[in-house]
């Protein structure tokens, strides 16, 4: 183990993952004038932030699915809050801050000829909706006047707006402004994992190290994305929470073949389970491109090359078919925490001094300034400005959308991933996939649970997955004898 600051064995609040999350309630704790520890190899394995677009934009993630829900409503309305703190949350990082991190100039949403309409055309629509609804400011584009999009003519975009509000970061220099700021504030940054949370009855005292050595604290936040499910499988109130499950996904960073790159973000709505192709400029001919989105039980390290082949296709076909040309620099794989709710989990951990920030899914980086602010809040008892009951961690599963919606929502999802991939169907059988496909996934989601059903992404996958099947069923066992 090494630390960085003044190493010790007590600390007011112990922060167990050293993410963008945990950074920046480790920084905002620290100038209350708490003694922190934000614990987490340097290298991060298996985190969301090491290969995250860090788009800083809630509308351009908003699907239809989103905003038929209360639950999703507000987990909305807290990105639209969070989008307003950006700016004085880099001023509040030091001179240049903003400069030096920012990345993208506003966000162009294309919509092309590859998908389809019950998905990518509902989904554009949404957006343009709330977009209005919330008076935000956004602008039709030309397809014929995109600035650096050259797609193949049989995925060429149809339609696009621009988003000027919505931005990028660069994830590196955000990272490294975090613990700058953190250390100069005086916490303390130790370079290891924790192995489990220390407790004595229903009271937090600290945490093991993998290396067994103990740290003590009066408070303990977990922040550790996907894996923080690990730490919470050892304590009493980890039952009483919805499972973690992990959002494998994979992008790359590729020096263009011309050295150019886009302002802004370009990217398509939400599609087939996943985030929506996109591309994120960061300066001197080198651009992001992501992402794919698979569940998985356990955190990913590696990339399949199913996904990595998927991703760089969708590239240079649907954005830029110079891309084909660029060298690829660098593979990433992270981790997105999911909820098998698919809802944030952000609150009180059900002991004294235990409290719990994660399953963020794809917005962690984009609510980062929002939830460290109101989570310091809350861990010194102080007053807050949002009120995060919906999303408190000891809760039963969030149903936000009817068993028929979700069947419905999956059938068309997994419907998807066939046009974008290529397939060429007769016409016909659109019709006769869709009269067995769609029988089958109601007959599957009766046999996960006669009365819960989970998210369409996770329907989806634990048809092939027998570990997340047996999550699911052993966790609605447990909800109806708790709740």
């Amino acid at each position: 183990m090494s630390s960085t600051g003044v190493p010790k064995n007590s600390y007011d609040v112990i922060v167990v993952g050293n993410g963008v999350l945990g950074l920046s309630l480790g920084l905002e704790l620290a100038r209350r004038g708490q003694d922190v520890a934000v614990l987490g190899e340097p290298h991060r394995p298996y985190a969301g932030t090491s290969a995250a677009g860090a788009m800083l934009g809630c509308f351009g993630e908003v699907t239809t699915t989103l905003v038929a829900s209360a639950a999703g409503r507000t987990k909305l309305e807290l990105g639209i809050r969070a989008t307003e703190m950006w700016p004085e949350w880099l001023g509040g990082l030091g001179p240049g801050a903003a400069e030096e991190v920012v990345s993208a100039d506003g966000t162009t949403v294309i919509l092309n000829a590859i998908g389809m309409a019950e998905i990518d055309d509902t989904n554009f629509r949404a957006i343009r909706e709330e977009l209005t609804r919330y008076e935000q400011p956004f602008e039709d584009v030309d397809p014929l006047d995109l600035e650096w999009v050259d797609a193949e003519p049989l995925s060429r975009p149809l339609r696009a707006f621009h988003i000027p509000g919505e931005h990028a970061v660069n994830t590196v220099a955000l990272v490294l402004r975090l613990q700058d700021n953190f250390l100069a504030a005086g916490g303390t940054l130790i370079a290891a994992e924790a192995s489990r949370v220390d407790h004595t009855g229903e009271s937090v005292t600290g945490v093991t190290l993998t290396n067994g050595e103990r740290l003590t604290a009066g408070a303990v936040t977990l922040a550790a994305g996907s894996r923080t499910q690990a730490l919470l499988d050892d304590l009493p109130v980890g039952e009483r929470m919805p499972p973690l499950v992990s959002g494998y996904g994979v992008s790359v960073l590729m020096r263009t073949f011309d050295g150019t790159t886009p302002r802004g973000v370009i990217r398509t709505p939400n599609r087939s389970f996943a985030c929506g192709l996109h591309l994120v400029p960061r300066g001197d001919g080198e651009v992001y491109v992501g992402a794919t989105n698979v569940v998985s039980v356990r955190p990913r390290e590696v990339a399949d090359m199913r996904d990595l082949v998927f991703l760089l296709q969708c590239a240079h076909r649907q954005i830029r078919m110079g891309l084909w040309e660029s060298p690829i620099q660098k593979v990433q794989v992270g981790n997105r925490p999911i909820s098998v709710d698919g809802f944030p989990m952000l609150g009180a951990g059900g002991m004294a001094g235990l409290w719990i920030m994660t399953g963020t899914y794809r917005d962690g980086l984009h609510l980062s300034p929002l939830v460290a602010t109101e989570m310091a809040a809350r861990i010194l008892g102080g007053t807050t400005a949002h009120d995060f009951d919906l999303f408190t961690p000891i809760r039963k599963p969030i149903q936000s959308m009817t068993r028929e919606q979700i069947v419905s929502n999956t059938f068309v999802e997994q419907f998807a991933i066939g046009p974008e991939q290529d397939w060429t169907l007769p016409v016909d059988w659109h019709h006769w996939i869709g009269m067995d496909l769609r029988p089958a996934i109601e007959r599957w989601v009766a046999e996960i649970d006669p009365e819960i059903t989970p998210p369409a992404e996770l329907v989806f996958t634990s048809r092939f997955d027998p570990d997340l099947l047996k999550l699911l069923r052993e966790y609605y066992a447990r909800t109806r004898q708790l709740w």
